[in-house]
């Protein structure tokens, strides 16, 4: 694990997300409590099982969450941007790491111990009501998941997954442009497929002009016909 030491500022704190609203006075108690870490691309931030109960906050650079069947297939949780958090949960229920964390870019963190954490969120009202609404939507997408996983196809599931990417990259008010373009693997280890799956229908959804693929870049065209192909089998899927 490549990591520097770095600092962390009153001003590199305002952009994450469960700070907003503290005051400049608040945000220098809680950058006191932290230490500043910057991450090479590829290395890896937390690991599956590691008994540290440390939080963490994205200063700047992107983190995929991730864990390892035991035959060695990846299987991709989420990507988080700067700005937003992760490890609360044992820090919240002093367990072990349940995924993988990997810097995809450079990254900057600041990482705060679970004493910290719980202090800060009985210290500050707000923090406590951001982090309850934060798990309660970490449960709404796992169970959407397990929903998707027992009742969808893969090709519907590679559907939802291409709505979700679009949701996150709108650049007009029905066209999608996703750079850089997600990796076929990368799809496939988060819909539990295998890539050539993704690969053949990709080139369907090519032909029949609904995306379309430029220099590192993926197209969704129209996004309100995926999302009605979405709903015509998920009938309750929503944004």
């Amino acid at each position: 694990m490549k990591k520097i030491l770095t600092a962390v500022t009153t001003e590199a704190l305002s952009g994450i997300e469960l700070f907003n609203g503290l005051s400049l006075h608040d945000r220098k108690l809680i950058a006191n409590k932290c230490k500043g870490f910057k991450f090479d691309a590829n290395n890896t931030i937390m690991s599956y099982n590691d008994t540290c109960s440390d939080v963490y906050f994205i200063l700047s650079g992107k983190v995929r969450i991730t864990i390892y069947s035991l035959s060695g297939k990846e299987i991709t949780f989420r990507d988080q941007n700067a700005g937003e958090m992760f490890g609360e949960i044992a820090a919240i229920d002093n367990k072990p790491r349940s995924a993988h964390a990997v810097a995809l870019s450079e990254t900057r963190i600041a990482v705060m111990s679970a004493k910290n954490f719980l202090w800060a969120l009985q210290l500050y009202p707000s923090m406590m009501a951001r982090t309850l609404e934060r798990l309660a939507n970490l449960v709404r997408s796992l169970s959407e998941r397990v929903i998707e996983f027992s009742s969808l196809g893969v090709k519907n599931r590679i559907h939802v997954e291409l709505l979700r990417l679009a949701w996150q990259n709108m650049d007009s008010v029905n066209r999608a442009m996703i750079s850089p373009a997600p990796k076929h693997l990368e799809i496939a280890s988060r819909i539990s497929t295998h890539r050539e799956a993704i690969t053949r229908e990709l080139n369907e959804l090519i032909s029949s002009g609904l995306i379309q693929k430029g220099k590192n870049r993926l197209i969704i065209n129209d996004v309100v016909k995926l999302e009605n192909m979405v709903r015509d089998v998920t009938a309750t899927y929503k944004k």
